[in-house]
């Protein structure tokens, strides 16, 4: 099923996102962590992509798993940063071989020391969203970042690379992890302003622990931190259990807010763990 079937036949749609082992032999072990999450009612789930498609056959494997073991419509993240044009191609006959029907295109982030972009590949997302359109028979998600890509000069400037996208044909888009929804409104006021009119996820991430919380602020991008939350984070964090319960809290807080003011998706960020998800979702099931 195409993604952006289930956004014109629901609302609001729900999401998770698992990660692939970065070993093989670790595989039969994340999928029965998959298999655990999938049993959480969910319309899709999504597959993440390596650090240069260092996973992107793992990625494909579980992503087939999905939906032939398990009836869960899945998402298959594609990063365009270390594939030639022709392995672009090679990657798309592989998933459209496995059933898998849906992409989430990303550019992904640029490893130290390597070139960029490769002589024959895509610098852009939207490169990337122009080609699976072009190949065809797949839906494509597009990323986006509610406080600004980091690579970025302002958020209109984003915006604008964001409208390309679109333009490119992105069929829908999941938000980077954020924790002050203010700013997500904000930032879908500028979308609808600039003309951008496909459904716009927004991607939840439960913070659960200090490490967590400091490794994550760094891979989104520098979200910015509510004083309500860092309260949270500042109270607990020498409570371990206290912290972990605060941080889930502070999620289905989040998630109730932005259902009621008509948000097209929630995408949450498990890190492969069912317990996690499954509280957040127990909370807030009437509402999906």
């Amino acid at each position: 099923m195409f993604i952006k079937d289930i956004f014109d036949s629901k609302k609001p749609v729900l999401s998770f996102e698992v990660f692939p082992p970065k070993k093989t032999e670790n595989l039969d072990k994340v999928k029965a962590t998959v298999e655990k999450i999938s049993k959480i009612p969910v319309d899709y789930m999504s597959v993440t992509y390596g650090a240069g498609g260092s996973t992107s056959k793992l990625t494909a494997e579980i992503a087939e798993f999905m939906q032939k073991d398990l009836n869960v419509t899945a998402l298959a993240h594609l990063t365009c940063i270390s594939l030639t044009k022709s392995e672009v191609d090679n990657m798309l006959e592989t998933l459209k071989g496995k059933g898998i029907k849906n992409i989430l295109a990303l550019r992904g982030d640029i490893p130290a020391g390597t070139e960029f972009p490769l002589k024959d590949g895509y610098s852009y997302a939207s490169e990337l969203t122009e080609e699976i359109k072009r190949f065809g028979g797949f839906c494509v998600g597009g990323a986006c970042y509610p406080e600004c890509h980091p690579d970025c000069g302002s958020i209109d400037e984003d915006i604008d690379n964001l409208k390309r996208k679109v333009d490119a044909g992105a069929d829908f888009l999941v938000t980077q992890m954020f924790f002050d929804n203010n700013a997500f409104y904000d930032f879908r006021d500028k979308c609808v302003k600039k003309g951008i009119n496909v459904p716009i996820t927004a991607g939840i991430m439960p913070l659960t622990n200090a490490k967590q919380i400091e490794k994550m602020c760094v891979l989104s991008g520098g979200a910015s931190m509510p004083s309500s939350f860092v309260k949270i984070i500042s109270k607990h964090i020498d409570n371990p259990d206290a912290l972990k319960q605060a941080g889930i809290a502070y999620a289905i807080n989040q998630i109730i807010d932005l259902v009621s003011n008509d948000t097209s998706g929630i995408h949450i960020y498990t890190m492969n763990n069912p317990e996690t998800a499954e509280k957040i979702v127990d909370a807030v099931n009437a509402m999906f």
